[in-house]
């Protein structure tokens, strides 16, 4: 689907988040399951995406992950004890294994055998850096890299985030917050299905440790963040996803996403899978832009947001809204209809009893 010539872009955990956020968006999912770069795909369609991290920020958050991870990661430890396991022994002389193998498959493997040799060995805290997790999507394998996993002297296994956000009186950004812990849970889910492989499943820990720089500094400190909602809605989303070889078997034949076709030819092979757009695209899809200009020239609901699109019920399209509260079109015992009408008449009502015009100064 994707073209031999184009270069597949892994899922990662911040795609299958907003993935999991829209899963009937089958748009998405056979895009993202064929690795193509959606990025690439909007400038190609006309539509670019204002995604993206700046250089600087790039540099300065793996500056900071550096820091946190000094010295076999004494400092993150550090924060581990302090904010979530505080029973336990002090880390001293914590293991931190070798992860590196050949390919995805083969560093998912190392991270399972080190997961592994760390819950039969219990009583000493384990850093995992940069482990490689696997989790089957629609289907499809992704392979999912979290900065690092605590394994702690219980056996119990921690996620943990690191961002170049700053904490600020030990607050950071609620919405920064919120994303790091959609992202979060979807390593969650990947490390519950590890542990269920183990004779002896492991806890995994709900709340993972989110560290980012304090207040200005480039010091690092830290909370612990309970994912347990984040975790429930992305595992039910991730359930209602369609298998993406379903998606594929009802393109037409020969249908391929390269962005070097020709632009009526790219437009017409993703015009091909059915989108479902929502105003909250905007923040998690690179396509977003594209889509929302063909839900405005279909003049589809959906582009009012999904909780408006929940209440009309069987009305579709802004026209046909419009048409049900004038009462030219509709069904008068449909209870969307019927409240549109109410609406209409009470706005009527209010705009008939307005304030009378002010007369002209003479």
């Amino acid at each position: 689907m994707r073209g031999p010539e184009v270069e597949a872009k892994a899922l990662d955990a911040r795609a299958l988040a907003a993935l999991a956020a829209n899963p009937g968006c089958r748009r998405r999912a056979i895009l993202d399951g064929a690795g193509v770069d959606k990025a690439v795909l909007a400038d190609a369609l006309g539509s670019p995406s204002v995604f993206g991290q700046s250089q600087f920020a790039f540099v300065r958050g793996n500056a900071f992950e550096a820091k946190v991870k000094a010295d076999g990661g004494t400092e993150l430890l550090r924060l581990a004890h302090e904010k979530l396991d505080r029973g336990a022994e002090p880390p001293a002389g914590a293991r931190v294994p070798d992860l590196t193998a050949q390919g995805p498959r083969g560093r998912t493997a190392r991270t399972e055998l080190a997961l592994r040799e760390a819950a039969e060995a219990p009583g000493a805290w384990t850093l995992l850096d940069h482990p490689m997790l696997a989790l089957d999507v629609a289907g499809s394998p992704a392979f999912l890299e979290p900065d690092a996993v605590v394994v702690h002297p219980d056996g119990s296994w921690t996620v943990v985030e690191i961002k170049s956000f700053p904490m600020l009186d030990g607050a950071a950004d609620p919405a920064k917050v919120g994303a790091a812990a959609r992202q979060s849970a979807v390593y969650v889910l990947a490390l519950e299905q590890v542990a269920a492989r183990l004779d002896s499943a492991p806890r995994v820990r709900h709340r993972i440790l989110l560290v980012c720089p304090k207040d200005f500094s480039n010091l690092p400190t830290a909370s612990a963040v309970d994912v347990r909602r984040q975790r429930a809605v992305t595992a039910r989303q991730l359930e209602r996803l369609t298998r993406i070889e379903e998606i594929a078997d009802a393109l037409p034949e020969g249908t391929c996403f390269s962005p070097k076709l020709p632009a009526e030819r790219l437009t017409e092979a993703v015009e091909s899978v059915p989108a479902t757009y929502a105003p909250e695209c905007l923040s998690a899809c690179e396509l977003a832009f594209h889509c929302r200009d063909r839900a405005r020239a279909q003049d589809v609901v959906t582009r009012l947001g999904r909780p408006v699109r929940a209440e009309l019920g069987g009305l579709t399209t802004i026209g046909e809204v419009l048409a049900a509260a004038r009462g030219e079109a509709g069904d008068p015992d449909d209870p969307a209809v019927a409240a549109l009408r109410r609406a209409a008449a009470l706005r009527a009502e209010a705009l008939g009893t307005a304030a009378p015009e002010v007369a002209p100064c003479r």
